[in-house]
């Protein structure tokens, strides 16, 4: 496992307890930027898998 999917991971969990609050408070706010670390933890998480893919390609 890449550490890209490692951190994308704990980026996603961080983004939804953040939502989660933005919704229990109402604040708009908190949600939009919880919304936004999950997204970019998808993303991370995937550069974290093509890392690998090649690597392991490049290993064989």
């Amino acid at each position: 496992m890449h550490k890209d999917q490692v951190e994308g991971a704990a980026k996603r969990a961080r983004g939804a307890i953040k939502d989660a609050a933005g919704k229990l408070t109402g604040d708009a706010k908190l949600r939009a930027d919880g919304k936004l670390d999950q997204a970019e933890g998808r993303i991370q998480s995937e550069v974290g898998k093509a890392k690998q893919a090649t690597r392991d390609a490049l290993k064989h």
